[in-house]
């Protein structure tokens, strides 16, 4: 998967890589901080990292949520970023239609949790050559993973990654089970750990996700110790007034330290 990213920097470093950005692109300059930003960490750090935003929220709770800033218009941000920095991007699809659209702007296809076994989006992802990362339904086993991958397989993209983002526990809790690590990894797959979704609280009376960020860091330690190959991260310079997903973002003034602790980790470990 990552050699299939000419533009990603520090393959070599034998750190984890890292997929992080905002929810949700909710402008030109607010993007450009967070890329700026996250860019002179890893490049500090010697990370690999691809930017990540979603040009377009299509699984909200309610109808008056924040969906985005325009399709087109946010996707060129994407392009924009990605060709700034010369780093890769990521973004989310939610339908077949989007898989094209989107794979013209960025270098990674993001399939939702909640999509990970729509055969018709799994293979139009695939189709474009696009490296693809599905996204671990929080209502599937580790071991069922292997299905949703074998689409993209049979499609014959061979560049795809899975991502765990936790497992639905009660009706307003995710819990985050460290052995799919090892499990998702016997696929021989690069394994992703969604550090800030995992940590969500859904389906809130009020219709508005909650969280628990102050256990980013635990999480993340914990993944990293267990073996993921990257992270994924959600952060933005002030969470109380993002657009999409504040409740449980990093502000982007923490991720530099989380960022050296985790790779104190993943030096311990190798």
């Amino acid at each position: 998967m990552l050699d299939a990213l000419n533009n990603l920097k520090h393959k070599n470093s034998n750190n984890f890589f890292i997929l992080a950005g905002p929810c949700a692109i909710e402008g030109e300059e607010m993007a450009f901080e967070i890329a700026d930003r996250i860019k002179e960490i890893c490049d500090k750090l010697k990370i690999p990292f691809i930017f990540k935003g979603s040009f377009r929220k299509a699984n909200r709770s309610r109808l008056d949520s924040f969906t985005g800033i325009g399709d087109e218009k946010a996707l060129k941000i994407l392009k924009k970023i990605g060709i700034h920095f010369n780093i890769p991007t990521v973004t989310d699809i939610h339908t077949a239609e989007d898989a094209e659209m989107a794979a013209a702007y960025v270098d990674v296809l993001q399939i939702p949790a909640f999509l990970c076994r729509q055969t018709d989006l799994l293979v139009a992802a695939a189709k474009t050559g696009k490296v693809v990362n599905i996204k671990k339904g929080q209502f599937l086993s580790a071991e069922s993973m292997q299905f949703a991958a074998q689409k993209i397989l049979d499609t014959g993209n061979p560049n795809v990654a899975i991502t765990d983002r936790g497992t639905m526990f009660g009706y307003q809790d995710l819990i985050v089970d460290m052995r799919a690590i090892p499990t998702l990894k016997s696929l021989h797959l690069p394994v992703i750990l969604d550090v800030t979704h995992s940590l969500q609280q859904p389906n809130q009376s009020s219709g508005v996700t909650g969280g628990k960020p102050q256990l980013i860091e635990t999480i993340a330690k914990a993944g990293i110790a267990a073996g993921a190959d990257g992270i994924f991260i959600e952060t933005h310079p002030n969470p109380s007034v993002a657009k999409s997903d504040g409740a449980n973002m990093l502000p982007l003034d923490q991720l530099e330290a989380l960022l050296e602790k985790l790779v104190r980790v993943r030096q311990a470990i190798i």
